[in-house]
């Protein structure tokens, strides 16, 4: 359909004249009546085009006509909504709520990640985080769509920008001697997500970790130390699966004078560095690239047939192994197969439960029983299977064990779980089992 914006009144014939409605009239009526006529977008002529020096003709619809009794042209142009412009017959909008954005408007994109710092609160309005993006408001440690997983914690402590301590906190807050998982060379925090959602569904507090670049064991152990400052812990229970279990020993060395190591649980995990007969090379890592790296990490998994059960963890450890830079898969092998050794004097006092598979492992017969000595009252919590990953193919055992370490503690101020999780009956049966305990002693 013809609007009345699109028509063009052609200029009227040269026996015309204009009357009052402004449409021409004839005079000769043997003239043919083609003369006038109503069309869109009348094709122009050769002699239209105007030169580049000629002056442009009025388009408004009040210019005067070039010639006397010719009539107005209305110009056919097609009005175009400019982005913002307000257009006509659409509501107004709302006004913004408490001077805020208004209501209609889409939502505002995720802005970049600000990790954040030691001593510094974060902005009013804006999550503590982060990781690649940073939240707009507070969300649970793991996505709110089912089946995804959010983005996990940043931290800095150290004078150092880039390193930037990751952690998934999960379960109650008001638990102060939370469990830390720390994960071994090949893996982030994220692996151990079948523990995360398994205890704090139990009620205990959770926190998987997953360090930035260190170098060498002592500055290791100083920006752990910062990092518990930071979180407000005084003690915590850590969980060490290989490379994290050495680094449990070593942090609970490094702070025997003042405790901040209340228990520990070492899956798979190694006292002395020497085992591996790689210490000659260890200061050498940073040099290589990322391919030859993940390459010595990919040797020591299983190549023979497993389970699908185990076969599903090892291509998920690929699958982080993938995920990490060069400078951190150079610093975990050089903390791995730095010569370093864990002095069992400092650490004596500290109630310590030795988790280890009977099948193919990363670990030598000899290392597992170096364990065995170093530790003579250590609980022993044993699997059948499981490989080098046994938190991910054997959760449920592992998961069992760890309840069965934690329980100790519950009744008292180092407990990893609610109090209001924990029934009077069971506290009555800790209280009995601590006071044999003690009797023993």
């Amino acid at each position: 359909p013809i609007g009345h914006s699109d028509l063009l009144l052609l200029p009227a014939p040269p026996n015309t004249t204009e009357t009052d409605d402004g449409f021409p009239s004839r005079r000769n009526k043997q003239e043919p009546r083609e003369h006038l006529s109503l069309v869109t977008n009348p094709p122009r002529r050769h002699s239209d085009r105007l030169s580049p020096r000629s002056p442009a003709p009025s388009s408004r619809r009040g210019s005067t006509p070039s010639k006397p009794g010719s009539v107005r042209v209305a110009p056919a142009t097609r009005k175009v909504w400019e982005e913002g412009a307000r257009r006509p017959r659409l509501a107004p909008p709302r006004a913004p709520p408490l001077g805020g954005r208004p209501s209609g408007s889409p939502p505002l994109p995720a802005l970049p990640a600000a990790p954040e710092r030691c001593g510094h609160r974060p902005r009013k309005g804006l999550c503590r985080l982060r990781g690649p993006l940073l939240y707009r408001r507070e969300e649970p440690p793991w996505g709110e769509r089912k089946g995804t997983w959010g983005r996990p914690r940043q931290i800095i402590v150290d004078d150092d920008d880039s390193k930037i301590w990751s952690l998934y906190d999960a379960g109650p807050r008001n638990v102060r001697c939370p469990l830390i998982f720390l994960p071994p060379v090949s893996g982030t925090a994220d692996v151990f997500f079948r523990q995360i959602l398994a205890l704090t569904g139990w009620g205990y507090r959770v926190i998987a970790l997953q360090y930035p670049v260190y170098w060498d064991h002592l500055e290791f152990c100083d920006g752990f130390r910062k990092l518990l400052d930071h979180l407000q812990l005084d003690k915590v229970h850590l969980f060490g699966a290989s490379l994290g279990g050495f680094l449990a020993q070593k942090f609970a060395e490094y702070t025997h004078k003042s405790p901040r190591v209340h228990s520990l649980i070492l899956c798979n995990s190694f006292s002395d560095t020497s085992i591996f007969n790689q210490t000659w090379t260890a200061n050498s890592f940073w040099l290589m690239p990322s391919f030859m790296l993940k390459k010595i990490v990919l040797g020591n998994f299983s190549s023979g047939p497993v389970d699908s059960v185990m076969a599903d963890a090892i291509d998920f450890m690929v699958d982080r192994l993938e995920s990490l830079c060069q400078s951190e898969l150079a610093s975990r092998l050089t903390l791995n197969c730095q010569n370093s050794y864990v002095e069992p004097h400092k650490i004596r006092d500290i109630p310590v439960t030795i988790m280890d598979v009977f099948d193919q492992s990363a670990l030598s017969t000899e290392a597992k029983e170096e364990m065995y000595k170093l530790y003579p009252n250590a609980r022993r919590a044993h699997l059948k299977t499981g490989g080098n990953f046994p938190y991910l193919c054997r959760s449920a055992e592992v998961n069992l064990y760890v309840q069965i370490h934690l329980l100790q503690f519950h009744g008292t101020k180092y407990a990893a779980i609610d109090p209001s999780m924990v029934s009077a009956e069971e506290l009555e049966v800790q209280k009995g089992n601590l006071g044999i305990s003690q009797e023993e002693q």
